[in-house]
């Protein structure tokens, strides 16, 4: 049954006609309230009401689903704790679009995985644009009107990993769940069929003893690994040759949708297995597209040399900073060089200020030789050491040092946005199962990060304001009240 819903303005929904149950009023300074009035709720309207029929139940508004998604990420709870917070704090049901307070739940916790599949993460890509937009500079144009702007204000460019929850990988485990699945699936088409004869043998017990034998070696060298994944991948063998043989007289069709996906994986992974148990002892064992989860098969390795860990296993960001707001500009589940994303983030900042930057500030993975050409050519200074030997005269040294040393503070504003958002706004582990959910959440966590510094720079203003009245009455003179 398809839901269905009437296109409402969110901006009707005024402070004083939210029903307080205890004969008061809300606070208008409450972070809540101020942060409603901030998001543009009615941009998301059309999207949102696309993925509805017109019949059925009236679904939930978007400011409800949005809202409520913003409240989890803010927080850092889960979706059962979201609801219950919602439930007890008035502030909240008003954010959410509410119009008076009630004790009831307002809705399933369930329904949290539909609000993210509903919001995707180009159109929360699109309202951060919109919401963060930094004002344009003035376009200068000569006589005949071919002079382009002038350069103006810096970009700030770096990639980070958002890891996703899920245990470390290795070719034993991966194929010893992929081993499981095949014998669930074995058991379900057995339980369907006319039971002519006698149930496949899977020797599950066997095969758990000797995967529980070579996984519990503390340092096993690769002749005990590479005999455990042998004899893994002789058990799943048999496994999907018998799955073969039973789906001719029952269809594959009476597994779940999500079972018979993981029967697909299943398969890839004895595939790409073979291919990696042939490369044992190689130089270089290595394959595209490498799985590394059943449950997630669109996640991959990415090699990223840091001290805390040398892989890590979720999506790749590249991200911009302009005038102190967050731009998540690509999002990949594949590894890739960083360095090819500076043109197409040159070009987005020109986008959204008119103008190319003055600078660009970024580590060395960024300074090759095309990003440097094309740079000078649009009279963009990219920091970092020059390619090749360095200058001979002590003056010049110097003054490249210091202006280096400067680019270096600069760029660490970038390295701050990743730790606030893993440490403050969960990034550092995405606890979503599907691809769009995760990059969805992945997009709410810099949206949400941006509405918070809006928030402290409105605040910052106006505090600001207050201070320079008392100023400008006299009642504040140097630091003490007249």
């Amino acid at each position: 049954m398809y839901s269905h819903r009437k296109k409402t303005l969110q901006t009707e929904l005024a402070l004083f006609e939210f029903k307080h149950p205890f004969g008061t009023s809300l606070d208008p300074e409450n972070r809540w309230v101020r942060l409603a009035s901030l998001i543009p709720w009615d941009a998301f309207e059309d999207e949102y009401s696309s993925h509805f029929g017109v019949s059925g139940n009236d679904a939930y508004p978007v400011r409800t689903a949005l809202g409520s998604l913003i409240i989890k990420e803010r927080l850092k709870l889960t979706d059962e704790e979201t609801v219950a917070q919602i439930r007890e704090n008035p502030y909240l049901q008003y954010f959410i679009g509410m119009q008076e307070y009630s004790t009831k739940q307002p809705f399933d916790p369930s329904l949290m995985v539909h609000f993210r599949s509903r919001i995707s993460a180009k159109m929360l890509l699109r309202v951060n644009d919109m919401l963060c937009a930094p004002k344009k500079k003035a376009e200068r144009k000569d006589d005949d009107g071919n002079e382009p702007p002038a350069n103006n204000g810096k970009l700030i460019i770096d990639a980070t990993c958002a890891p996703e929850d899920m245990r470390h990988p290795t070719d034993l485990g991966l194929l010893n769940d992929a081993r499981e699945h095949s014998e669930r699936v074995i058991d379900s088409l057995w339980a369907v069929s006319d039971k002519d004869g006698r149930k496949p043998l899977t020797y599950r017990q066997k095969a758990r003893r000797q995967f529980l034998k070579a996984i519990r070696c503390r340092k096993p060298s690769g002749r005990h690994l590479r005999k455990g994944i042998r004899q893994q991948l002789g058990f799943l063998k048999r496994n999907l040759r018998t799955i073969g043989k039973m789906s001719k007289n029952v269809p594959l069709s009476v597994l779940s949708s999500q079972d018979y996906r993981k029967l697909l994986v299943t398969s890839e992974v004895y595939r790409q297995q073979c291919e990696l148990f042939q490369m044992f002892g190689t130089e270089h064992r290595r394959i595209d597209d490498r799985i590394v989860s059943l449950s997630k098969p669109h996640v991959r390795p990415i090699v990223r040399g840091k001290a805390s860990a040398d892989v890590e296993f979720g999506a790749k960001l590249s991200v911009s900073v302009i005038e102190g707001k967050t731009y998540l500009d690509r999002i990949s589940w594949d590894a890739y060089n960083e360095g090819g994303d500076l043109q197409a983030q040159a070009e987005a900042f020109k986008k959204r200020t008119g103008a190319y930057p003055e600078s660009i500030h970024a580590d060395k993975a960024y300074r090759n030789r095309e990003n440097l050409r094309w740079c000078r050519e649009n009279n963009i200074r990219l920091s970092g050491p020059a390619l090749g030997r360095p200058l001979v005269e002590e003056v010049d040294q110097a003054a490249r040092r210091k202006q280096q040393r400067l680019d270096e503070i600069i760029r660490i504003e970038v390295e701050g946005r990743f730790g606030t958002a893993k440490r403050r706004y969960g990034l550092d582990k995405i606890m979503t199962k599907q691809r769009e959910t995760s990059e969805t959440t992945i997009a709410l966590i810099f949206f949400v990060m941006n509405l918070d510094k809006i928030l402290r720079d409105l605040l910052s203003s106006l505090l600001k304001l207050l201070l320079s009245r008392y100023i400008n009455r006299g009642k504040w003179v140097f630091g003490t009240v007249a």
